[in-house]
């Protein structure tokens, strides 16, 4: 604890001291790296905001993480890996590929029991999150990630229904280097991954730009009955006209005939047997199996001297094979086709008012979604369809129009207004009963920032955002029938933000966030005795957090980053079904603390090592608080070697063997942990200490 200290005192106390004063730290402690220079820290440009932003500029909690940050030396089960970096980010279910990764920004998303809730996903443009507001990243190809985008916090002005929080993630289809390049890795618990990916720029000014990537899966699973095979292909491309217009396709496929589900556990097992599945999902053999197919088009286009126009349309088919722990309607045959296209206007003006110049951009854009479901269920016969008890179709539209304003006054100001209207309707017709039914859900959500530069190093903004989340169609299904749940209610939330972000001397970022998020409506679920969730709405609920993040370029060869998030969120108003007043509790699933620490070492001569220790407090399980999730400390260690061995005509080899330790510390932690679940099965065990291994190869034919 004292080292701990010691090295706080030593680095990340001076770089705040550096950060708000401008002086040099070279003067004052650590005048002991003079004798070697310290790594430089880019300046992070965001375009997830829609306008292309400066990031310390921006009055938004934002984050990005670049390629090494996803790729370099880790196993690539997850998004989990890279996210984890990030403050405001609760992340589980890395290990149960069945239930798809859990990502709660905020408290938002936190009720989902499989699938990603409240969270706008988006790749390269297109969303992965569907009109009724569910997301997944199953189909999502690590290998092919350039950067990753988060923005923290309420964001339905820009992205509608669901935008708790947004994830925006951009293919690596535009790097300075062509080239081929080849993974494998290999480690405990059957897991094995093998990659490859090809990027480049064809024709005779470049005009095309590409990149053409594939992964193949396979894990036995740290507990019984969580095997898991997953097989990806990605591609993106860009052809650039001669009039600086420009066309994206991608098109991804995914292949994922199985990923088995081994459910939770109560307290009595995880300590008898922390590998132990849950015997239902074992005798009904609980998992699923989907193919999907994502097509997408961009069209960019300059307009005049200061506008642009982007049109965007996409097509997702998706095939989907479930069986769920329950015998009545517990097997799940859906066939998606999600479809949809916006179109975006971007006009800038720039200006003098006396002798302060401005820039002021602004958008104005119409987004449609269309995702229709036929969904069919069987009786689930220990693994087996029996007789079919559900046949219907969902049909989900959503209109979304917005107007977003960006007014740069001088080096100083910049001040962010946005307005969105969104309609959502939901369609069900029952093919097999009599309950066919209709929603229509509509939602204004306005939003206002303000930031201001004191001096280049210190940036501070004030903002107030809202969004609001629909039920999805599951949620929205009747517990014993057809048809829709109409007293279900979309949930509201309206954010205050204050915050302070920016960097010194090119060796040292921080930004700091303090929010406010009021939620009218909050959609909670909760497990009956036959293990469905059934959803309902808590009446007020309200959130506090602090949200810290900083990075140090501490010397040459060493730079550490530090994330902390401190959590208040509780139930205002609440009375369940059961007139269980659960007014003044915590909401369950969300810790207090949380914090992540990183030390990444490289030298000149390519070896690196990384070293991160992340702790999550106690927090609650179900909405009474009764159960508690204990807090864990869990070390990775990550380490490798870059050799580089160069051709004629710019060509080279870069080999990079690399090797990991999970869970260094060997810890007893859940890697999942299911809220309001029924019979005690609350807890998913997380493997014990655990090595992995692999080298990368890539041939490199040109720098660009």
């Amino acid at each position: 604890m004292n080292g701990q200290l010691s090295l706080f005192r030593r680095y990340f106390l001076p770089t705040l001291i550096a950060v708000f004063t401008g002086n040099d730290l070279l003067s004052t402690n650590t005048a002991h790296a003079a004798s070697s220079q310290q790594q430089e820290l880019e300046e992070i440009i965001v375009d997830a905001a829609l306008i292309s932003q400066n990031r310390d500029r921006l009055p938004l909690a934002i984050d990005k993480l670049s390629r090494l940050d996803i790729s370099r030396a880790q196993p690539q089960l997850g998004l989990d890996e890279s996210l984890v970096n990030i403050p405001g980010l609760v992340l589980q279910n890395r290990f149960n590929f069945a239930q798809d990764l859990r990502i709660s920004i905020r408290g938002f998303g936190a009720r989902a029991s499989f699938g990603i809730r409240g969270v706008k996903i988006l790749v390269d443009g297109i969303p992965e999150t569907l009109a009724d507001g569910q997301g997944s990243v199953d189909s999502i190809d690590l290998a092919s990630i350039g950067n990753i985008e988060v923005i923290r916090g309420p964001a339905s002005s820009l992205y509608g229904n669901a935008s708790g929080g947004v994830i925006h993630i951009e293919s690596d289809f535009d790097r300075s280097d062509a080239g081929v390049e080849a993974r494998f890795a290999a480690g405990g618990d059957g897991y094995k991954k093998v990659q490859f990916s090809a990027n480049g720029r064809a024709g005779s000014r470049e005009q095309l730009s590409y990149i053409v990537s594939g992964s193949d899966l396979e894990v036995d699973g740290y507990r019984q009955h969580s095997e898991h095979e997953n097989r990806l292909f990605n591609s993106r491309m860009r052809y650039r006209f001669e009039d600086d217009a420009s066309l994206n396709l991608s098109l991804s496929y995914t292949d994922q005939p199985v990923a088995n589900d081994p459910g939770g556990v109560n307290g009595a097992t995880l300590a008898t047997d922390r590998r132990a599945a849950r015997g239902r999902n074992q005798q009904l053999n609980a998992g699923e199996a989907l193919r999907q197919t994502r097509l997408g088009l961009q069209y960019q286009r300059p307009v005049g001297d200061n506008g642009k126009l982007s049109i965007r349309n996409y097509h997702l088919w998706r095939e989907f094979d479930g069986l769920i722990p329950l015998s009545g309607n517990g097997a799940i045959d859906l066939n998606r086709r999600y479809s949809g296209g916006g179109i975006r206007y971007q006009h800038q003006t720039v200006g003098d008012r006396g002798n302060t110049g401005f820039t002021n951009t602004s958008i104005i854009g119409v987004d449609f979604d269309r995702q229709d479901d036929d969904r069919k269920r069987f009786e689930n016969l220990n693994g087996l369809r029996g007789d079919k008890v559900l046949d219907q179709n969902e049909l989900v539209t959503s209109l979304g129009i917005y107007l977003q304003n960006q007014l740069a006054i001088g080096e100083q100001w910049l001040i962010t207004t946005g307005l969105r209207y969104d309609e959502v309707r939901f369609d069900v017709t029952d093919n097999f009963g009599a309950n066919s039914d209709k929603i229509t859900l509509n939602q204004l959500s306005p939003m206002l920032g303000a930031s201001f530069s004191i001096n280049p190093q210190l940036n501070i903004y004030g903002t107030v955002a809202t969004s609001f989340e629909t039920p999805t169609t599951t949620e929205l299904a009747l517990a014993d029938n057809t048809g829709l749940n109409s007293l279900l209610n979309p949930q509201q939330a309206i954010n205050y933000e204050l915050g302070v972000k920016g960097s010194a001397q090119q060796r040292y970022r921080y930004s700091l966030a303090l929010f406010e998020i009021y939620v009218d409506d909050e959609i909670i679920a909760l497990e009956d005795n036959l293990g469905r969730d059934i959803f309902v709405n808590a009446g007020e609920s309200s959130r506090r957090g602090a949200e810290l993040a900083l990075q140090a370029s501490l010397t040459e060869t060493l730079i550490g980053s530090l994330s902390y998030t401190w959590s208040d969120f509780e139930f205002d108003r609440f009375i369940d079904a059961n007139n269980n007043n659960f007014a003044g509790n915590k909401i369950p699933g969300l810790p207090d603390n949380l914090l992540h620490v990183e030390l990444e070492y490289q030298n000149a001569n390519g070896f690196f090592a990384i070293f991160e220790v992340l702790y999550v407090d106690e927090f609650s399980l179900n909405n009474a608080n009764s159960e508690i999730n204990p807090s864990s400390l869990v070390s990775d260690f990550r380490a490798g070697y870059r050799w580089q061995l160069a051709f004629e005509n710019s060509e080279s080899l870069i080999i990079e063997p690399f090797i990991g330790v999970s869970n260094l510390n060997n810890e007893d932690y859940l890697s999942n942990a299911r809220i309001n679940a029924f019979g005690g099965r609350y807890f998913e065990a997380g493997p014990d200490r655990n090595v992995f291994g692999g080298v990368s190869i890539r041939y490199v034919t040109a720098n660009n």
